[in-house]
């Protein structure tokens, strides 16, 4: 078996390596540091509610759809890949997609050999300009321990098993750093065109968690 590799930009205690990835319902630690601070600042003059809500707008405008846009061009246009991996956020920029941040965007490509799992272990980093808001597991304790503790069997909670020769390489957030996945194109999708094949790229493949899947009966 390959052991995990792990690509951190800091340490961190990583807590209880068992605790399940679920939530139980109640709002977040981070959910209510937020409100508390937002209200803080409004109170102090620091920025508007309406500025709160123009930024509000333009987070709720990126959507998985634009990562997975950029999936689908990479899969299609060789040379477009070769730019996306060598300067994530220029190429990225190239296509008209604003960051509004001064985060860098390194794309990571999974291959037979290697697959990459995307965690923050100190909060929620994470590539907001091309996936929008994070899943509310991706910012839960559970996942950002064991994540990094036992990957592989994190990997299998979402229906990710891998063979024991692929190596799994995590790669932890930094305020600066941003990672997104570029998932492995399916076999049998040669007849899919860019919008069909953006289509099966969900937020989690550009996680790391899942795989890009055929739907059963589309193959080639």
């Amino acid at each position: 078996m390959t052991e995990a590799r792990t690509n951190r930009g800091h340490d961190h205690d990583h807590g209880d390596p068992h605790a399940p990835i679920v939530a139980d319902g109640q709002p977040s630690y981070y959910e209510i540091m937020e409100t508390a601070i937002r209200e803080l600042l409004v109170e102090r003059g620091h920025f508007t509610a309406a500025e709160i809500h123009r930024q509000i707008d333009l987070l709720d405008s990126r959507t998985p759809a634009l990562g997975a846009a950029i999936v689908a061009r990479a899969w299609t246009d060789p040379a477009f890949k070769v730019r996306l991996l060598a300067d994530g956020r220029a190429t990225v920029e190239d296509l008209g997609i604003s960051f509004y941040d001064d985060t860098g965007l390194v794309v990571l490509e999974n291959t037979p050999e290697v697959h990459h799992l995307i965690v923050c272990t100190l909060c929620s980093c994470y590539p907001r300009p091309v996936l929008g808001l994070p899943p509310e597991w991706y910012k839960l304790k559970p996942y950002r321990a064991r994540a990094v503790a036992e990957p592989r069997s994190v990997l299998a909670e979402f229906g990710t098993v891998l063979p024991d020769e692929v190596e799994i390489q995590v790669h932890d957030s930094t305020s600066m750093a941003r990672y997104l996945v570029l998932p492995r194109r399916p076999d049998g999708s040669d007849h899919l065109s860019e919008a069909e094949l953006a289509a099966l790229v969900t937020r989690d493949a550009m996680i790391g968690v899942r795989l890009v899947e055929l739907p059963q009966g589309s193959r080639s």
